[in-house]
């Protein structure tokens, strides 16, 4: 069972009214501060509110937040319509062709739900800047941990919101001013950068106590993703500041509580639902089904009507991301990541061994996923966004729910089924980018330290007798090469639109069912339900 805090904190209170998925109301915003922050248990409950609406936007969660966009415009994952599901209104077949339009409204909740996460942690900053520690019942180092986490968390909110729209406002306090100005990407950015600088030493070190918390690793992690991406962001390169942050937490003083992380020995224990154990994960969004009832949200998202005979497990899903075709076949055959992080074939009953049948248009038929997305019941040739059954495409199986029944081939009952933490940074991350950023200052040559980092990684998904034939040299990690294996190793994880820009390929670039779009494309637009409400906010170049 789990121990972590955070969830048992979260209970205290009254921050459980209403989950983060309801979006039209929010009890927590209507209580009046002046009756909270007590007591210790008060202070604490509102510093982890912002932790579970990150739920909502941060990782795949059914909702329109931050993942979708960051995923579905990519080259790796599409979410096309199959049969009679996945038209809505066409907005998957948007993202995936970059037709995207000011009036989009996932986009808007995109916005909406950042911003949203945001305000929650503005609240408590200012509540807990306001306060006397006696009155909180806390203790002067408390609180100012409490107000750096927050701050750094807000940061995060930012940095995302920057990745998405470029150029935002920024609010310190709630509701001041109402209608805030525009800044520039590089005014964002620098924001960003000197809140994280001014809190990384007051906050907390990786710890299990921290698990799914803001700490001083997760901040390194902050500092990766900005420095990896200030050339796009602002224009100037930063590759040394992206490789000394990197550093910190790959030598063993970037704020880990015993010291350097480690990669998890297999590809395996980073995603199972004992990942509250990973030796390398260093932020994420940390469920507690046993104890606290609060279970990951990206079932939804992945899962076909009936995957619960197929894992054994209790939860089904909309039946709709799936990879585009032929990304499956980047992964040679003798890659455990091809044998473990997907569903392909056909699909047995996890309990009996029987086939699984369909629903849809395989009814009463064995349920075999298959890798294209075309009506191959009819016979149909057609490949595209439109032309997609109940079995078309590969499946995620990256993350793993565990069962609830013992399956037929003697697998266990999970006893932590339904914990599986979502993670944000891992360590591998951070290899890869130190990696990345070691070969762009060599002029996109790669390194022996830059091909040392990629291997350690990629070794894990190859036996012994396979691995001299895959391991990299000078002359085969090239940037195109480490791109792919980016994709590869970071298939569902939410970074995939940052590298194609970044590469520049997300605009030039073409894949299955997705022709060249546009520069201005690699910025989403800025809402027009947001710039009618407040008309200070200035639209990205390229859209109307």
């Amino acid at each position: 069972m789990k121990t972590q805090s955070l969830f048992k904190n979260i209970l205290v209170g009254t921050l459980l009214l209403t989950g983060c998925t309801k979006l039209d109301e929010n009890a927590y915003d209507q209580m009046l501060t002046d009756n909270f922050y007590n007591n210790r248990n008060e202070v604490v409950s509102a510093v982890l509110r912002p932790y579970t609406h990150a739920n909502a936007w941060v990782s795949p969660s059914g909702q329109d937040g931050w993942w979708r966009a960051a995923e579905l415009s990519g080259d790796q994952l599409a979410w096309p319509t199959k049969g009679r599901h996945g038209e809505d209104g066409g907005k998957w077949k948007r993202l995936h062709y970059h037709t995207w339009t000011v009036d989009e409204s996932g986009l808007n909740r995109a916005w909406s739900l950042i911003y949203w996460g945001m305000g929650l942690c503005n609240d408590p900053i200012q509540n807990l800047e306001s306060r006397d520690i006696a009155q909180m019942g806390i203790t002067q180092e408390e609180k100012d941990a409490y107000i750096a986490e927050l701050k750094l968390l807000r940061a995060f909110h930012y940095l995302k919101l920057m990745d998405l729209f470029g150029n935002i406002p920024v609010v310190t306090q709630v509701g001041e001013p109402a209608q805030p100005e525009t800044l520039s990407r590089q005014e964002v950015f620098n924001f960003i950068e000197s809140e994280i600088l001014a809190n990384i030493d007051n906050v907390p070190a990786l710890s299990h106590e921290m698990l799914g918390r803001m700490s001083k690793a997760g901040a390194y992690a902050m500092l990766v993703e900005l420095y990896l991406n200030a050339e796009v962001w602002t224009g100037t390169a930063r590759w040394d500041d992206c490789i000394a942050a990197a550093d910190h937490l790959i030598n063993g003083d970037g704020g880990a509580q015993n010291g350097a992380m480690a990669l998890d020995p297999n590809i395996t224990d980073t995603y199972i639902s004992t990942n509250d154990q990973s030796k390398e994960v260093v932020f994420s969004i940390a469920y507690d089904y046993t104890t606290a009832n609060f279970q990951p949200s990206w079932p939804s998202e992945f899962y076909h009507f009936k995957q619960r005979e197929i894992y054994g497990g209790g939860r089904n899903g909309n039946d709709g991301i799936v990879l585009i075709p032929g990304v499956y076949t980047k992964y040679k055959n003798q890659d455990l990541r091809k044998k473990s992080w997907f569903w392909e074939g056909e699909m047995v009953n996890f309990a009996t061994g029987e086939p699984v049948t369909g629903s849809e248009e395989y009814r009463d038929l064995p349920l075999v996923f298959v890798d294209n997305i075309q009506k191959n019941k009819s016979g149909s040739t057609v490949s595209n966004m439109s032309e997609g059954e109940e079995n078309s495409g590969v499946r995620f199986n990256k993350y793993k729910l565990g069962s609830q029944v013992v399956g037929f081939d003697g697998t266990p009952v999970d006893e932590n089924y339904n914990n599986t933490d979502w993670n944000i940074y891992r360590l591998t991350w951070i290899y890869f980018a130190k990696a990345e950023a070691l070969m762009r200052k060599n002029g996109g040559v790669a390194t022996q330290e830059a091909i040392a980092l990629i291997n350690v990684s990629k070794k894990r998904a190859f036996l012994d007798a396979d691995w001299s034939n895959n391991a990299y040299t000078p002359a085969t990690l090239t940037m195109d090469e480490l791109l792919e294996e980016r994709g590869r190793e970071f298939i569902f994880e939410g970074f995939r639109r940052d590298d194609l820009i970044r590469f520049g390929k997300f605009a030039t670039g073409s894949w299955w069912d997705h022709q060249p779009s546009d520069l201005t494309k690699t910025l989403y637009p800025i809402p027009q339900q947001q710039r009618d409400l407040n008309p200070n906010l200035q639209q990205n170049p390229g859209y109307n």
